[in-house]
């Protein structure tokens, strides 16, 4: 069964008083899946140096039964231009987000004050040079908040997979809410997320990609207008030494960091 986007936003926006997930006749029975294609422009995006440019992006996700997935594949510069701020650079990013449903597995009601849901969360990062190999993995929920309906809510332990170790933690928080509606179902809604990495070793210095910073991240606040084949955006993202980059500060080769202050995003999106 697929359920668009559209009448998931319908679903968040009506939905009643928060209630626990029920899975005692049929684990599947609220299985979903969805799919879109994002073209993308990056202006100011923040980081190991500032940058703009373009890319394609596969964004998709679902719940199967016990499972729950969100992930997404980036392709970075579509024309190869030698003069875009990602010529040399990695071509693709992905990341994968599967969680397993505690309650599902269990099939017990495991929820409580406003949480809905418990899962096991992992998240996973991978770069096209394997520069980005990173893996988390920690405890995930569905939180009812105000206004804002269910979040994402995830507590993750940070792994360097190319160094073989664990560095930190990480807090991570995602919402879609829509809020205004027109007469022929289409919608505004607020959608977004938050990334805080803490607890991270900032005297790391083995190579160019290492903390610098105990704790950094970012918050992307985007607005869209959907329809139920199309959607158009605008995200402003603020950065705080994202990645554990300290802003500014000097690495032992010299280079500075631009790893804080705002991004902004446009988009333009098909649903299949």
């Amino acid at each position: 069964m697929r359920k668009s986007l559209l009448t998931l936003g319908l679903l968040a926006a009506t939905a009643a008083p928060v209630m626990a997930a029920d899975y005692s006749d049929d684990i599947h029975k609220n299985d979903y899946k969805w799919m879109q294609f994002n073209l993308m422009g990056a202006f100011d995006e923040k980081g190991y140096s500032e940058s703009s440019h373009d890319y394609l992006e596969m964004e998709f996700g679902g719940r199967s039964g016990i499972f729950d997935l969100y992930g997404y594949v980036d392709v970075f510069n579509l024309a190869s231009d030698s003069g875009s701020d990602k010529a040399g650079a990695e071509k693709i990013f992905m990341k994968f987000a599967p969680r397993m449903s505690l309650d599902a597995v269990t099939g017990k009601d495991l929820s409580f004050g406003p949480v809905q849901e418990l899962y096991v969360a992992s998240l996973i990062e991978w770069g096209g040079n394997s520069v980005v190999n990173n893996q988390k993995i920690g405890l995930g929920s569905d939180v009812n908040v105000p206004w804002l309906g269910k979040i994402g809510l995830n507590l993750y332990a940070f792994y360097d997979g190319n160094k073989k170790d664990w560095n930190g933690f990480q807090v991570s928080t995602n919402w879609f809410k829509p809020f205004y509606f027109f007469e022929n179902g289409s919608f505004i809604s607020y959608q977004g997320y938050i990334d805080w990495q803490f607890a991270m070793d900032d005297d790391k210095i083995d190579s160019k990609f290492d903390t610098t910073a105990s704790s950094g991240g970012a918050m992307f606040n985007g607005i869209y207008w959907h329809s139920d084949r199309f959607a158009v955006g605008y995200g402003l993202k603020a950065y705080k030494d994202v990645y554990g980059f300290a802003d500014g500060e000097a690495l032992a080769w010299g280079h500075k960091p631009e790893s804080s202050g705002v991004g902004h995003y446009v988009a333009v999106t098909y649903k299949f």
